[in-house]
C-alpha cells in the first residue's frame, strides 16, 4: 500500500481503519467476557476453555498457512483487495482495516484471547482500559512503523519498503505459521493449565 500511488493517504487510512476497528472489537469483546464473570469459579473454566479452544484454531490456522506456502521460485497469491491496492480510495481503504480486524479469523481470536486473559485477571476498570489500549497499541504497530517509516524515510523508506514487500510475499505464509502456531500453542497450554488445576 505505501508503494502504491496514494500511498500516503492509504497508508493512514488504512492504519486509522486498523486502529479503530481493533478498538471497537477489543471493547465489545471484552464487554462480552467481562459480564460472563471469567475471574473466578466456573467463569474461570470458561475462559480456560475459550484459551484452549483458540489455541487449536490458532494452531490449525498455522497448519492450513504452512500449507498454502508457495514452492520455492513460485509467486505467491494476494488476495483481490491487494492486486487492486493501486486503484483503492482512503474510504475503501479504511473499511478493509476495519474489516481485517473484526472478520479476519487471525485477527478475531488473538483479540478474543487478549479479552479473556484481561477479564479473568479481574482488574479494576481502569486498569482494563489500560490494558487493552496498550493492546491496541502494540496490535497497530505492524501498520503504524512501516508508515512512520514511509514518512520521515522519504526515497529511501520506499527502497527499504520495496525489499520489505519482497521478502513478506515470498515468507508471508511461512512467518505467520508460526507466529500463529507459537501463540496457538501457548494459548492451548495457558488454557488446558487451567481446565487442569
Amino acid at each position: 500500500m505505501l508503494l502504491s500511488p496514494r500511498a500516503l493517504e492509504n497508508g493512514l487510512a488504512f492504519l486509522v481503519g486498523w486502529v479503530v476497528g481493533l478498538a471497537a472489537v477489543s471493547i465489545v469483546v471484552i464487554a462480552l467476557f467481562g459480564s460472563a464473570g471469567l475471574g473466578s469459579g466456573s467463569g474461570s473454566a470458561l475462559g480456560s476453555l475459550i484459551k484452549t479452544l483458540l489455541g487449536l484454531l490458532l494452531v490449525g490456522l498455522a497448519v492450513r498457512n504452512f500449507r498454502k506456502r508457495p514452492s520455492p521460485g513460485k509467486e505467491p497469491e494476494l488476495p483481490g483487495w491487494m492486486r487492486a491496492i493501486d486503484s483503492l480510495t482512503a474510504v475503501k481503504t479504511f473499511g478493509i482495516a476495519v474489516l481485517l480486524t473484526a472478520i479476519n479469523p487471525k485477527n478475531l481470536s488473538l483479540t478474543v484471547a487478549a479479552a479473556v486473559t484481561v477479564a479473568q485477571a479481574g482488574l479494576s476498570t481502569a486498569s482494563v482500559i489500560f490494558v487493552m489500549v496498550l493492546f491496541v497499541i502494540l496490535s497497530s504497530l505492524g501498520i503504524a512503523v512501516p508508515v512512520a517509516l514511509y514518512i520521515l524515510g522519504g526515497s529511501s523508506a520506499t527502497r527499504v519498503l520495496n525489499g520489505l514487500r519482497t521478502w513478506l510475499n515470498a515468507n508471508n505464509s511461512t512467518v505467520t505459521a508460526v507466529l500463529l502456531l507459537v501463540i496457538g500453542v501457548v494459548l492451548f497450554g495457558k488454557g488446558l493449565g487451567g481446565l487442569i488445576s
